[in-house]
C-alpha cells in the first residue's frame, strides 16, 4: 500500500478571504473592460420625435432629409431636393436600407419609422474607417453624426418602379425636345434617325 504524505493546512489569515474575492471581482471587471474596448462599437440612435407605422426593413427604401456633421460641427453633407416633377417621389434623398450606403447608416435606417426625427451617431468603424471618401471633407477615422427626418418608407420594388417610370418619362421629354428642335442632322419629328422619310 502506498503511503500518503500529509501536508498540514495553515489557517487562513483574517481578511484574506475578502481580499481573494475582491481580487477575483477586479480580474473579472478588467477582463470585461478589455473585451468591451476590443469589441466594435455600434451606432447610437436618439429619437428626437417618434415616428409612426412599421419600422423600415432590409427590403425598403427610406426617403430622408438629413444633415451630416463631423465631431467639430463641420457639415460634410446634406440632403438636396431631387430635380424631378413635384409629387412623383417623396421629398428627401432615397436610401436603400440594405446595400446602399455605409454600414452605420444602414443600421440606423433599419430602426426608423416614417415621420420620425433622429440623431444618428456613427463610429468611424461603421463609417468610412481609415479612408477618406474621394471628393469629400471627411478625414480618415472620423465619427459621423446625422440629424435625420424620415419623410417616407416604401418597398424597394415600388421605388424601383417609380424610378423606372421617371427615367422613361424623362427620355420621352428629351426625345420630344429633340424633335421640336428638328433633331440632330435635321431628322423629322418622330422619324428614326438614319432612315429616309417614308421607311
Amino acid at each position: 500500500m502506498a503511503e500518503v504524505t500529509r501536508v498540514p493546512l495553515q489557517p487562513i489569515a483574517k481578511g484574506s478571504i475578502s481580499k481573494l474575492w475582491i481580487g477575483i471581482v477586479l480580474a473579472i471587471a478588467a477582463a470585461a473592460g478589455i473585451a468591451w474596448a476590443a469589441a466594435p462599437q455600434g451606432i447610437d440612435l436618439e429619437v428626437l420625435q417618434a415616428g409612426s407605422g412599421p419600422t423600415a426593413t432590409a427590403d425598403d427604401v427610406v426617403f430622408v432629409k438629413y444633415v451630416g456633421r463631423l465631431d467639430d460641427g463641420t457639415v460634410f453633407d446634406e440632403s438636396q431636393p431631387l430635380p424631378i416633377p413635384e409629387g412623383f417621389l417623396p421629398e428627401g434623398t432615397p436610401f436603400p436600407v440594405e446595400g446602399g450606403t455605409i454600414e452605420g447608416f444602414s443600421q440606423g435606417l433599419a430602426q426608423m419609422k416614417k415621420g420620425g426625427k433622429y440623431l444618428l451617431e456613427i463610429p468611424a468603424s461603421l463609417g468610412y474607417g481609415d479612408m477618406s471618401p474621394p471628393g469629400s471633407d471627411i478625414p480618415p477615422n472620423s465619427d459621423l453624426t446625422f440629424e435625420m427626418e424620415v419623410v417616407e418608407i416604401m418597398s424597394r420594388a415600388d421605388a424601383e418602379q417609380r424610378f423606372a417610370m421617371l427615367q422613361q418619362m424623362m427620355q420621352m421629354q428629351q426625345q420630344e425636345a429633340m424633335g421640336a428642335a428638328g433633331g440632330p442632322q435635321g431628322a423629322p419629328q418622330g422619324q428614326p434617325m438614319g432612315l429616309p422619310p417614308g421607311n
